[in-house]
């Protein structure tokens, strides 16, 4: 079989592609500072135009929004890293105390209304427990420099997650526009009006979606905080704060703030008033997120499936790590807009609708 030389062009540029792809794949975890960064100036890019919109120059208003940025960042990790710390000591002294109160309510309960009979070594636990809780402090930074050390890969995600990003940010916002401009003079011809049109829709889909997480983040951070704070939670800023910025993370961020305030409730007010002051505080908070915020602020923006979206974060948790489950659902909007293209042209085309 012959091919012309259309075809043969078609099968070399599709063989680069995929040359590509794999290349991606292959060096997902090299590549997680190179993505951080340009999520991270996508983000902060109108920033920038409208600094330069009131003829700050370029360089002057890319490093001042990099240096807010940075100095957010700074801001929450001060106010969170103190108080996780005091609240890691707390539980060292008062968590075994903890498992033994509930596993002394929860086994004769078990064994009178159900039934059951279960047997635990209390003091293997407590035991178990202590020792675990001991050296966790002061074995986080020797875990880190051990991580470090183990390999080529992760020496290069901690230096650049730490150094590189910045950098990289700085130079992907002072040529930002140039860049997409190249980007775009890549397309065929014949295939710019489409793209455009397909860039346009991510480009309104992603910024609607950041937006509108943004505001569900500061507001759940407030109402978590101000909620703890009234139920008499002494690490009522820390959890609030956590809990509101997890929830960037679907699912895993609400689990992951919910488990740390109940060990905080029950460590400080017992068992079961810690378990009643946070079903309450944490059950309204997420009606609220799932019956007003989401659908006002956010709405249905990527149109994905619950399933889709826990997809979403095991596939690029896998490909870039936790970052990649940070960027999971911005990324997998790209992905979302480009299946509903392809599915649109798969129902019109001759292949679906020849009897």
């Amino acid at each position: 079989m012959t091919l012309t030389p259309p075809q043969r062009q078609t099968l070399l540029w599709a063989g680069v592609a995929a040359l590509l792809v794999w290349a991606l794949l292959a060096l997902g975890p090299v590549l997680t500072p190179f993505v951080t960064a340009a999520v991270l100036a996508y983000a902060l890019e109108p920033g920038v135009r409208w600094l330069r919109a009131r003829r700050v120059p370029r360089v002057i208003a890319v490093l001042l929004v990099i240096v807010i940025a940075i100095l957010a960042m700074i801001g929450v990790l001060l106010i969170l890293l103190p108080i996780a710390q005091s609240e890691l000591e707390h539980a060292r002294a008062r968590l075994p105390a903890l498992v033994t109160a509930i596993t002394e309510q929860t086994l004769p309960w078990l064994r009178q209304r159900l039934g059951i009979q279960l047997t635990f070594d209390l003091g293997a636990v407590r035991g178990w427990l202590t020792r675990q809780l001991a050296g966790s402090g002061d074995d986080l930074a020797a875990a880190a420099f051990s991580y470090a050390r183990s390999g080529w890969t992760a020496a290069m995600q901690v230096v650049g997650m730490i150094f590189l990003v910045p950098v990289l940010l700085f130079y992907l916002l002072l040529d930002w526009q140039p860049l997409v401009r190249r980007a775009q003079e890549l397309v065929p011809p014949r295939w710019r009006a489409q793209s455009d049109d397909v860039l346009g829709e991510i480009d309104s889909i992603l910024g609607q979606y950041l937006r509108g997480q943004t505001r569900v983040m500061l507001i759940l951070a407030i109402y978590y905080s101000l909620g703890l704070l009234i139920a008499g939670f002494q690490m009522w800023l820390a959890i609030g704060v956590l809990t509101g910025l997890l929830v960037m993370v679907p699912y895993l961020g609400f689990a992951l703030g919910l488990t740390f305030a109940l060990i905080s409730g029950m460590l400080q007010m017992g068992p079961l008033a810690g378990l009643i002051s946070v079903a309450v505080v944490y059950g309204i908070g997420q009606a609220v997120e799932s019956v007003y915020l989401t659908p006002r602020l956010v709405g249905e923006r990527i149109g994905l499936h619950p399933i889709a979206v826990i997809l979403a974060l095991l596939a690029f948790g896998a490909l870039f790590g936790f970052v990649g489950v940070l960027l999971a659902l911005p990324l997998s909007a790209v992905v979302a807009v480009g299946l509903r293209r392809l599915r649109a042209a798969y129902l019109a085309s001759d292949f679906f609708g020849r009897p």
